[in-house]
């Protein structure tokens, strides 16, 4: 009786009940892009303050976007679902000299949340449509490419 107290007492005390939060990207990039200012930072300011970007782009300039996620376990009544705590992107545009062009930055206010029509469109093919006609000739021009069998009949 006692193994089993005291097996249950250790299995409880490895529980904790704080919430797990889940962190993805960089951490602070709201505090850390207030000290990057622009026509003075470089790109070796934004690669030490930051660290490389989440994604890089290359067009006129050059462009960094840098991405904090953070997410938390909700209550057990909620089955689970992910809690968004934080949602930060920021743009960078460096030009070809390396200076800071521009910042955006955004946050999770910023989302917008969109909405997707739920209806679908039908897809129907019937014997006169073009497609239909268009896929036959192929058909036919693939099982008799030289158009020896029309000859034949």
């Amino acid at each position: 009786m006692k193994k089993i107290l005291l097996l249950t007492l250790l299995i409880l005390s490895s529980c904790s009940f704080d919430k797990i939060i889940k962190h993805h990207g960089v951490h602070n990039l709201e505090e850390k892009q207030t000290k990057l200012k622009i026509n003075y930072s470089n790109k070796n300011d934004i690669l030490k303050l930051i660290g490389p970007p989440s994604t890089k782009s290359t067009f006129d300039n050059d462009i960094y976007i840098y991405i904090e996620r953070k997410t938390s376990g909700s209550k057990l009544s909620k089955f689970g679902k992910k809690k968004l705590i934080k949602n930060n992107v920021l743009i960078l545009e460096v030009d070809k000299k390396g200076i800071l062009l521009s910042k955006k930055f955004y946050d999770k206010n910023d989302m917008n949340n969109i909405e997707f029509d739920k209806n679908e469109t039908d897809i129907e093919y019937s014997k006169n449509s073009f497609i239909y006609n268009f896929l036959s000739s192929l058909r036919q021009k693939i099982d008799d490419p030289l158009g020896q069998k029309r000859i034949k009949n």
